[in-house]
């Protein structure tokens, strides 16, 4: 009897080792540079989905983090290579400024076979990488952002616009998507200049760009770096009072910076959007301390849901079988899954059933990897982002 409930205590054992696979994850986002201020949120929102999948009790799902700098290409690939070949990570959530995204997968995931899924990286160069089916992206292409910018633009009566953006990938992409899509609608752009981040005075810049003529003013910059230092310039001065801010201004950090000033002067784009799902993951991530307003917050959570559930349905944490079922459980036809579900998602997936992820940003992915994506208009009042509403 002693040898028979030993021999069923191993079975159980055994049993519970099968359905207890540890497999490793990767978060990469740029916890320094000029995003730190909102990456805690982006990296909780991811971390809230994986340990959601690792407590439906079929795979534990360990993250590793990894430091993009956001800026810093060759301090992101080391990262990068250090979850991949180190940490034997399966998938990547990140990365997320598009410069360093774009870094990372060339050089180390897409050759090693890895997927990323970004919840932030938005140029539009990324819609053309080569990246053998190994790259996607959450949130839409800045080409989207632009035509929305402009549409707001337009239906405010706002002509003729200076545009100052971050040098690199992202600034340059986006300001030229908004120069474009402006011009189409018949605005004019008076100057679209570049700035640098990391400087202390941004006078000059703010400076020729007040002498472009223009009354408003485009940052496509960074709320911890040279945007808001291009905007607390340009108070000080009194070379600008209205201003339009693209997604990587939101934040905080910068109302808390630039003070009463910035109240009243603000009109900005942020992709999100509303429904069942984005109210479902505010429930649930209120529940867990996270704050739902975070930027790209849900964005992050919908990317790491999106890794647990095409290896549910691949049945298997292979590298290239999550590749291959991604845009499947991302897009209809299917059983709607929204934040919170994801362990009915991964049983119905698992068990060859088609699943609709929607998630928290309204998921719907086209073309290679691309994300449709929807925008979220705000204005900035008593210290306080205030919704206008969605497009």
């Amino acid at each position: 009897m002693k040898r028979l409930l030993l021999a069923s205590a191993a079975s159980v054992l055994v049993a519970g080792s099968a359905v207890a696979e540890d497999v490793n994850v990767g978060i990469i986002l740029g916890f320094t540079g000029p995003l730190e201020s909102i990456t805690p949120g982006m990296a909780a929102g991811a971390e809230l989905a994986f340990a959601e999948a690792s407590e439906a009790g079929e795979t534990n799902y360990n993250v590793v983090r990894g430091d993009s700098t956001c800026i810093d290409a060759a301090a992101a690939t080391t990262a990068a290579e250090q979850l991949i070949t180190s940490d034997n990570v399966v998938a990547i959530m990140g990365a997320d400024c598009s410069g360093v995204t774009t870094a990372i997968a060339n050089n180390v995931a897409v050759p090693n076979g890895v997927v990323m899924v970004s919840p932030s990286a938005t140029s539009p160069a990324l819609s053309t990488i080569e990246d053998d089916g190994y790259f996607f992206r959450v949130a839409p292409s800045d080409a989207r952002q632009g035509e929305i910018i402009a549409d707001i633009l337009a239906e405010r009566d706002i002509t003729n616009i200076a545009i100052t953006y971050t040098n690199n990938d992202y600034g340059k992409g986006l300001a030229d998507a908004i120069a474009a899509a402006h011009e189409a609608k018949g605005g004019t752009v008076a100057i679209n200049a570049a700035h640098e981040d990391g400087k202390g005075d941004y006078s000059a810049e703010v400076a020729a760009l007040q002498a472009s003529g223009a009354e408003h003013l485009v940052v496509a910059g960074y709320v911890d770096q040279g945007g808001v230092g291009i905007v607390q310039a340009s108070i000080d001065t009194g070379a600008f009072d209205s201003f339009f801010f693209p997604d990587g201004m939101y934040g905080q950090s910068l109302i808390d910076s630039v003070g009463d000033d910035i109240n009243g002067a603000v009109i900005g784009t942020l992709p999100g959007t509303e429904g069942e799902g984005t109210e479902k993951f505010f429930e649930i991530a209120e529940a867990a301390g996270i704050d739902p307003t975070s930027t790209y917050a849900p964005e992050s959570y919908d990317a790491a849901a999106l890794i647990v559930l095409a290896a549910a349905a691949a049945g298997s944490t292979d590298r290239t079988a999550i590749r291959d079922n991604i845009v499947d459980v991302a897009n209809a036809p299917g059983e709607v899954i929204l934040p919170g579900d994801l362990a009915r998602g991964m049983e119905l997936a698992a068990a060859g059933t088609d699943i609709d992820y929607a998630g928290a940003s309204g998921v719907e992915l086209i073309g290679p990897g691309e994300a449709a994506g929807s925008y979220r208009e705000y204005e900035i009042e008593d210290n306080a982002v205030k919704n206008i509403g969605y497009r």
